[in-house]
């Protein structure tokens, strides 16, 4: 019994088995070792060789998500290669006598993960019976939760895109949706898209805890980009909360709601690795809001109001420059 190759095959399989699991069933786990850092040096390589050319981050996301694919099943092959290996007498030639190569290991151990069920080589009695079948039955786990853990990533994608359309369709900027909502009296109508969007938000929060991949899958077509579509959504927050006067603004609960979603989403910046900005984005201009006939409050107190959110904006800005964003204007 070779113990180093033993060794060796188990470490594989505890790599390959862990990080699958954890990646594709652990919801508040995140990603597992491997693929978060999979992830994060295929984003930075990328942003390094696209420089102006921000199209080449459309394809982080599916080489990301092909690349942790592709670790899994090597690992898992390597690992129960190394474990026949392990033996000498592990496998027998059904056609030959003779010694078994690493290439006919390679192809056993191919054959058994893919149940593919050819019969040129077949195991000792006893043991490695057992072991073959344990190797069948981690290929078997591999594709199922692998094919189910893509689908729910590309849908989950699908959903965020839906949400920046959603938030886009209201308007370009926070303060062009305040006008537009404003019919001289009250903000007709818009109680209605912060309830949804917000419950988009929160649903989008719960992909981005179970796939933090997401974060990866990148669109340049800014009307899809739900990283700039949110800021745009809490600016607009930002504007009827601090600079609509009182008496003027919406429900009071559905503006609480919104925000608090945006907050729980800004709680995924952890998962993709995201800092604050260093410096505060631009201060969204009261005078348009004015200019559109909406009561505010003087500019002062909405000045120094903007204080009291400057730390949630700086998370916001350090999430779109992270995913090469500009801060809405």
């Amino acid at each position: 019994m070779n113990y180093g190759y033993l060794l060796l095959g188990a470490l594989c399989l505890l790599l390959a088995v862990g990080d699958l699991l954890w990646t594709t069933l652990w919801v508040e786990g995140g990603a597992g070792p491997m693929t978060s850092r999979l992830m994060g040096r295929t984003w930075d390589t990328l942003r390094t060789v696209s420089g102006d050319h921000s199209r080449w981050l459309s394809v982080a996301g599916p080489a990301i998500l092909i690349g942790s694919l592709v670790v899994w099943i090597a690992l898992l092959w390597a690992g129960w290669t190394f474990l026949f290996a392990a033996a000498e007498n592990a496998l027998i030639d059904t056609r030959a006598a003779g010694p078994i190569s690493w290439t006919e290991r390679l192809y056993f151990v191919g054959y058994s993960v893919f149940t593919m069920g050819n019969g040129d080589f077949a195991p000792r009695d006893g043991l490695w019976q057992v072991v073959t079948a344990l190797t069948t039955a981690s290929g078997m786990l591999f594709v199922t939760l692998s094919v189910t853990y893509v689908l729910s990533v590309l849908g989950a994608v699908t959903q965020k895109r839906a949400l920046a359309s959603s938030i886009s369709g209201l308007g370009p900027r926070s303060t062009e949706i305040l006008a537009t909502s404003w019919d001289g009296e009250e903000f007709r109508g818009l109680e209605l898209p912060l309830n949804t969007i917000s419950t988009r938000v929160n649903t989008l929060t719960s992909n981005h805890k179970a796939y933090p991949i997401l974060h990866y899958f990148y669109t340049p077509d800014p009307d899809r980009a739900p990283t700039a579509a949110i800021a745009v959504f809490d600016e607009m927050l930002t504007l009827l909360q601090f600079g609509v006067s009182k008496r003027h603004r919406p429900s009071e609960l559905a503006i609480r709601q919104a925000r608090e979603s945006v907050s729980t989403y800004l709680e995924t910046l952890d998962t993709a690795f995201v800092q604050a900005a260093d410096e505060s984005p631009p201060v969204p201009a009261i005078s348009a809001v004015r200019d559109g006939g909406v009561p505010t409050v003087p500019p002062e107190e909405f000045h120094d109001a903007m204080t009291t959110v400057d730390d949630r904006r700086r998370q916001l800005f350090g999430l779109l420059q992270s995913d090469e964003r500009q801060w809405p204007r």
